[in-house]
C-alpha cells in the first residue's frame, strides 16, 4: 500500500453538507476564495505524492471507496489548489475535469480532523 495523496479536514463550510444529497463532497485548501469556503471541506495539509489513477482507493477515516474515473484536471487542481470534487456515483467516464469519481457507496461521516487518503 502506497500513499498517493493525504490531507486532514480542518474546517467545514456551513453549506458543505448540501452536496451530500448529490453524492458529492468538495474539498479546497484553506486559501479558497471566500465565496466558495461555505461549500467546501477545508484543509491546509495537501500532499500529492504521485498521480491519482483509476483503481486507486480513497480512504475517509479508514472507510474504502474505489476510484472509478479521474477527471483530466484532478491531479493538477489538487496539486496547485488543493481543490477537487469527489463524486460517489460509480461513473467510469470522467465527464467533469476537476472531479474524482468513486464507487456508488454511501458517504461516511466527515468531520473536523477526518483523514482523507488515496492509496494504490
Amino acid at each position: 500500500m502506497t500513499t498517493v495523496y493525504k490531507t486532514i479536514i480542518q474546517d467545514i463550510g456551513k453549506n458543505a453538507g448540501d452536496f451530500l444529497e448529490y453524492k458529492m463532497i468538495v474539498i479546497f485548501k484553506d486559501n479558497a476564495p471566500q465565496e466558495l469556503k461555505d461549500y467546501c471541506y477545508i484543509h491546509h495539509f495537501n500532499k500529492l505524492d504521485s498521480t491519482i489513477k483509476e483503481g486507486n482507493t480513497l480512504l475517509i477515516d479508514g472507510e474504502e471507496y474505489k476510484v472509478t474515473a479521474v477527471g483530466s484536471l484532478v491531479n493538477e487542481n489538487l496539486k496547485e489548489l488543493g481543490h477537487i470534487t469527489f463524486k460517489f456515483s460509480g461513473e467510469t467516464e470522467a465527464e467533469v475535469p476537476g472531479t474524482l469519481y468513486l464507487e456508488d457507496k454511501e458517504i461516511g461521516n466527515i468531520s473536523i480532523e477526518s483523514v482523507l487518503e488515496i492509496i494504490e
